[in-house]
C-alpha cells in the first residue's frame, strides 16, 4: 500500500464535509460556477506545487512558497 503525504478536507456552508481524504502524490478540488470552473491543485512530490485555474486561459502554477510570496505582493504573476 502507497504512502498517505497529505489528507484533504473540503467544507460548504450547508454545513457538508468530508475530511481525510488520503492523497499520496496530489489531490484536486474543483469548483463549478455557472459555465466557470475554479481548481485548485496540489502536488506532494520532491516540492509541494500549487496550481490554481479560472478557466482555461487563467493559470498560475509554482512553488507552495512561490504562491505565499505572490499572495504576500513579493512577486507578480504572469
Amino acid at each position: 500500500m502507497s504512502e498517505i503525504r497529505m489528507t484533504a478536507e473540503l467544507r460548504t456552508d450547508y454545513d457538508a464535509e468530508v475530511t481525510g481524504l488520503p492523497a499520496e502524490r496530489w489531490g484536486e478540488a474543483a469548483f463549478k460556477v455557472g459555465q466557470e470552473e475554479i481548481v485548485l491543485e496540489v502536488s506532494v512530490e520532491k516540492n509541494v506545487i500549487v496550481a490554481v485555474m479560472a478557466g482555461e486561459d487563467a493559470v498560475w502554477k509554482g512553488t507552495l512558497e512561490g504562491l505565499k510570496m505572490l499572495l504576500r505582493g513579493e512577486i507578480s504573476g504572469r
